[in-house]
């Protein structure tokens, strides 16, 4: 990307790009009922971010109950989700500045300092959630932490290294504007 520089057309919007996947997957934590769930038969309990929902080992209704009435609940859903929105609104800010056609980098710092505390929220939200939720809800057989959980940790390993690549990317400037004479490693005989 530094190479050709970000006015080259492929690579001027792969920050944003990413970004944009880092929502998606965020929007599939938040809606996924995957969080936890049981891992080996008979499945008796299932859990989101929102609820936690289980039945009877054979196989009736599943029954289910909001983690909002819990505290820590709350906190858990609560952190993650402003992680969340922080994320959008990075994902909102690169856009703008990246249609620009002078690219402001200090702005382009900015976002990555948000991004930082984006990350922050969101793993306060990913790590408050399983630690609370074992200890407090009564759990049978063996479950595991499952696919919707791993795309909230995914969000949040994405938002920090993103973070590095728009706070770094102004110290290239240079090199992005194409304002650095060529160096030929060339002597005359």
């Amino acid at each position: 990307m530094v190479k050709y520089g970000l006015d080259y057309t492929r690579c001027r919007w792969i920050l944003p790009l990413l970004l944009g996947i880092g929502v998606i997957f965020g929007i599939i934590a938040l809606a996924g009922r995957g969080w936890l769930e049981s891992q080996t038969l008979p499945y008796v309990h299932q859990a989101s971010l929102w609820e936690s929902c289980t039945r009877p080992g054979e196989g009736g209704p599943w029954t289910c109950e909001s983690l909002m009435g819990y505290a820590w609940g709350r906190a858990a859903a609560a952190t993650y989700l402003v992680g969340f929105l922080l994320l959008v609104i990075c994902f909102a800010l690169a856009i703008i500045a990246f249609a620009i056609d002078t690219l402001r980098f200090n702005f382009i710092r900015g976002i990555g300092g948000l991004l930082f505390v984006a990350a922050v929220f969101s793993i306060m939200g990913l790590v408050i959630y399983p630690v609370k939720f074992s200890s407090e809800i009564d759990m049978t057989g063996i479950n595991m932490f499952s696919w919707a959980y791993g795309f909230g940790w995914t969000t949040a390993i994405m938002e920090i290294c993103l973070g590095f690549f728009f706070c770094c990317l102004p110290n290239y400037e240079d090199q992005i504007l194409g304002n650095v004479k060529p160096t030929y490693f060339y002597s005359s005989p």
